[in-house]
């Protein structure tokens, strides 16, 4: 968490909503962190869950959120390497929000259907 969110630190945000966005917002990471809610998931399942983020990509939103102390990376030391991804419980307490972009996302998607059908 540490570095990466020491670089916010100075960071002077207009707005509350500002900040969410800085740390959530973009392609991915709020997608990562919505299949995270509902149990740990290793990388490959992520990569499963997301069709469209490169390797590379969700490397780095990974690697984001783990600075940002939403999500934890838990190493296990076999062969092969076995990594596990969960939400902190600071990255749990999005859920509500997550919730509610759902709700907002299936409403618009309703509302897109009807009005196709009515072209």
């Amino acid at each position: 968490m540490k570095k990466y969110c020491q670089q916010r630190v100075n960071k002077a945000y207009s707005c509350p909503v500002e900040a969410t966005v800085d740390v959530i917002g973009g392609k991915w990471k709020s997608l990562i962190i919505y299949h995270l809610l509902a149990e740990k998931k290793r990388f490959g399942e992520l990569q499963r869950l997301i069709p469209g983020v490169t390797l590379r990509m969700l490397t780095l939103q990974l690697r984001e959120l783990e600075a940002d102390g939403i999500i934890d990376r838990q190493v296990y030391r076999q062969v092969p390497p076995k990594v596990e991804y969960s939400l902190t419980s600071f990255g749990a307490s999005l859920q509500p929000i997550l919730q509610q972009m759902s709700k907002w996302g299936e409403n618009y998607m309703h509302l897109l259907e009807e009005n196709q059908q009515r072209s």
